[in-house]
């Protein structure tokens, strides 16, 4: 009888316990940041509607015509697409995506942006800022676990002033690095953690492009959101602007079905230790997709109209010259007060370059993955749309 009430009560008191348990899992589940608690949701802007001179666009797409014909052979590879207004004037795209599987390049061929994934990442980065979850001025000691660097803010990530090494060259060290294996984003940082590596130089002190930044912020954007990095990129962007085709490059999902980059002889590059790294590239979209995510940023209901001045300004004057920095944008500062913003990305075989024309609200996207330069060429049709003083072919004229 008394073994029997023995056993009773404790099982009594073990539901109990379990019951109790359970309740504290599921509030601390609770207390995982969603997404929709922590993301802005961004909406695609449409412009007001605006009607073009007559032949305005027919005489844009010949001159556009006349630029690609001189500039790119058939046997290219081409992705091109150059908007107004939110309106396709022109499309232009070639070449193969994959040459064993005989596959071509079409509208809806995701192709590796290269850097210009970084506008990309600084974006959600904004987001997350304009939500109240982050500050620019917020050091990443504060966010990252083990972070060695006191003086590092958000925004010398941002905007390549952070005296970080770049990670790139530092793994390449035999010491440093097991190349066998793939380095991914949290290992960067916690060599530098382990190696108590010092920085290249002072924080803020000066202007040097570094992938690693943006490897850091993608760490930040994992923390922030409690999601991977590609989760947090299609729910903040991607999938809320219909960028169906857009995706970020997982080496262990992807490596066997992504499009291949190629040198410029048409002999495949293969991957590398460094390919499972995101943030500072590793985003796969076509010219359409990006389209969409170029007209948000011309919302005002994307972000604070006073956090996106802070996008488009240099932060780097430590030295004299037309070409600055932003947060997430390059940019060349005329004299004469004109403005052109833009990115560049190169990765294996693979170019890109985005152009912004936020003046005349111009997109101008080309994308290649057989190597070349005549992918950043595509700056001078910046020309037809606004006063750029580049110098451009009399077939432009």
């Amino acid at each position: 009888m008394t073994s029997r009430f023995t056993r009773n009560t404790l099982l009594i008191f073990v539901t109990f316990l379990c019951f109790s348990c359970a309740k504290k899992d599921s509030k601390k589940v609770a207390e995982v940041p969603k997404p929709k608690d922590t993301m802005v949701r961004m909406e695609p802007y449409v412009f007001p509607s605006v009607k073009f001179e007559p032949n305005y666009l027919a005489n844009k797409k010949g001159a556009i015509d006349r630029f690609v014909d001189k500039t790119w052979r058939d046997h290219d590879n081409l992705s091109l697409l150059v908007a107004k207004n939110g309106k396709i004037i022109y499309e232009k795209y070639q070449g193969y995506a994959d040459k064993r599987e005989g596959t071509t390049i079409t509208p809806s061929t995701p192709l590796h942006l290269a850097s210009v994934s970084k506008v990309i990442t600084a974006t959600a980065i904004l987001e997350l800022i304009d939500a109240g979850k982050l500050e620019l001025g917020q050091k990443v000691s504060t966010i990252l676990t083990g972070f060695p660097y006191e003086d590092i803010t958000i925004q010398t990530l941002l905007n390549h002033r952070s005296g970080l090494t770049n990670y790139a060259y530092y793994t390449d060290q035999k010491e440093i690095w097991d190349k066998k294996n793939m380095l991914r984003n949290q290992d960067i940082l916690d060599l530098f953690i382990k190696n108590n590596t010092p920085l290249d130089f002072r924080t803020d002190k000066k202007f040097t492009y570094n992938n690693t930044n943006y490897a850091m912020l993608a760490l930040v954007i994992e923390k922030i959101t409690g999601l991977t990095y590609a989760e947090a990129m299609q729910e903040m962007i991607f999938k809320p602007l219909g960028m169906k085709d857009t995706y970020v490059y997982d080496y262990d999902k992807h490596r066997k079905t992504a499009v291949p980059s190629y040198k410029g002889n048409n002999v495949e590059i293969g991957l590398d230790f460094l390919d499972a790294v995101v943030g500072d590239k590793n985003i796969y979209s076509t010219p359409r997709d990006l389209l969409k995510f170029d007209m948000a940023r011309y919302s005002p209901d994307f972000l604070n109209p006073k956090l996106m001045k802070k996008v488009y300004v240099g932060y780097s004057y430590e030295h004299k010259g037309e070409k600055n920095y932003g947060l997430g944008i390059r940019m060349i500062e005329w004299v004469t007060g004109q403005h052109f913003y833009f990115h560049n990305g190169w990765w294996h075989g693979n170019t890109a370059s985005y152009v912004n024309l936020k003046k005349e609200k111009v997109m101008i996207i080309a994308l290649s993955n057989k190597y070349t330069q005549k992918t950043y060429k595509v700056r001078f049709l910046a020309t037809l749309f606004g006063d750029y003083p580049f110098k451009m072919d009399e077939e432009l004229e």
